[in-house]
Formats: structure tokens, sequence, C-alpha cells
């Protein structure tokens, strides 16, 4: 059954079949919905719609159809963030997606307050699956709206895995992510970075004093992407990983301001 499904994975595309293989197997061991599992996957949907869920930074998130998947990638996006939070602190996850930040780093800091916030009424459901056991609120809005006012000047840590494929390269993309994901969680905009732009100095007012923002992109947006975090008051710099080839971009708020 393993090799079958493994043959048939290779023969429509699947770099990782035997990876995917194990994982549609951990799904479900009912034959009939195996079969249909595959026949969806060889068709072209994201293995993570297919079986609604995925691992990132060490959590299992139910992923729905049509929802933004977490990106392997994104894990460098968690780690810088963690580095930054301590225990018990108020996070915002803008641009939320499924949870799948928020969710990262409730599950490896005590005692975190977390909002998160995104544009998308079924990733804002999704999110609400995911962030149920974590001291979430998940609200639907455009980058922070319907963050509670009493909030402001408190964050210590922001978060925002913000689109940034830029808008002419999107036809570049693998047809799982254009036909299976929306289009408003990948396009950045005419250099990828229009999303960013547009949220660092909304974010800059909800950051306590020494308080920090951070975001992904594209290593070769590295930085110009600083430089937007720059003109907004903070002191920025970006963390280059090379393994997963991505960038982060990480800006405080100096403790004068």
């Amino acid at each position: 059954m393993g090799d079958h499904i493994v043959a048939r994975l290779r023969a429509a595309g699947c770099v990782f079949a035997e990876e995917e293989a194990a994982i549609l197997r951990e799904t479900t061991t009912d034959p009939v919905r195996l079969d249909e599992m595959v026949a969806r996957r060889c068709s072209g949907v994201p293995l993570e719609h297919v079986v609604g869920w995925v691992r990132f930074a060490g959590v299992r998130l139910v992923v729905r159809p049509g929802v933004f998947v977490p990106r392997i990638r994104t894990e460098a996006l968690v780690r810088q963030a963690l580095a930054v939070t301590p225990d018990d602190a108020v996070v915002l996850d803008l641009c939320c997606g499924c949870g799948a930040i928020g969710a990262a780093i409730a599950a490896a800091r005590d005692g975190v307050r977390l909002w998160a916030t995104d544009i998308d009424p079924a990733a804002v459901a999704n999110a609400r699956e995911n962030l149920a056991g974590v001291n979430a609120v998940v609200s639907v809005g455009d980058v922070d709206e319907g963050v509670p006012e009493g909030l402001r000047g408190h964050v210590h840590v922001a978060v925002a895995n913000v689109p940034y494929v830029p808008s002419d390269q999107l036809r570049l993309l693998p047809a799982e992510a254009r036909e299976h994901e929306q289009r408003t969680a990948l396009d950045g905009g005419s250099d990828g970075l229009d999303i960013l732009r547009r949220v660092v100095p909304r974010v800059v007012s909800w950051l306590r004093p020494g308080g920090w923002y951070l975001s992904e992109c594209a290593v070769d947006q590295a930085d110009v992407a600083v430089d937007v975090l720059r003109s907004a008051g903070l002191d920025a710099l970006a963390h280059k990983d090379d393994e997963l080839d991505v960038a982060v971009v990480a800006g405080q708020l100096n403790i004068g301001i």
C-alpha cells in the first residue's frame, strides 16, 4: 500500500512523496478514505488541505481549505520572535492566517496573552480553532482593526507574516498556492513590500517602550524592509536564514521613546 501511494504521488510530481505518504497514512487507516485523499493530492490540492493539518514549530495545527498554509520557512520568524518574548508577554499577531505563529509562541512561553487579527473571515475561523486552548482573542480586521484600544502602548511583541510576493511574480508560484490559497495572503504588491509599508506605521503605537515588531520577507527584500521599519522609528536589523532562504526583519521601539 505504501509503495503504491508513493508511486502515485511521484507520478503526480510530488517531490517529497515518501514523507507525504507517511502523513496521509498517519491521517487515516481507512483504505477508501486514504485512496480519496491520495487522489485529491495528486490532483494538486495542497497536502495540508487534504489531511486538514500541519506540523509547524512543534505544534500541530488545523488548516482549513482555502486558508494560507504555514510554511517551514516561517519557523525562522517564530525563533526570532521567541528570542525577544518573555513569559507573560502581550503578543499581537497581525495577518494571522490560521494562527500558526501565535500558537507557536504561546506553546513556548508561559502566560502569553495573545490578540490576533486577519482580514479573511475564513482564516479567522481557522485561527480560533487553533487558539482555542490559548489565552487569545481573534478577530476579523484589516491590519489592527479590532485590537482593543487598551492595548495601545502595552504590546511586548508584534508579529505579522505579511504577504511579500511581488504581484508580477505570483504567476511563478506553485499551482497549489495560486489555485488553493487566497491572493490576499500572497500578493505583496509592486515590490512585495506594500503590505509591510501599511502595517509597520500602524503597529508602532501598540508597542511598549522596548517592544519588538518582527516580520518575514525574501532575502533580497531585507535591506528595503529594514528601512521601512527604521522610517517608522524602530531600531531595526535583519536576520538572514540561509538554510530556509528567508529573512526576518526585527525592529525595537527605543526605550526612550
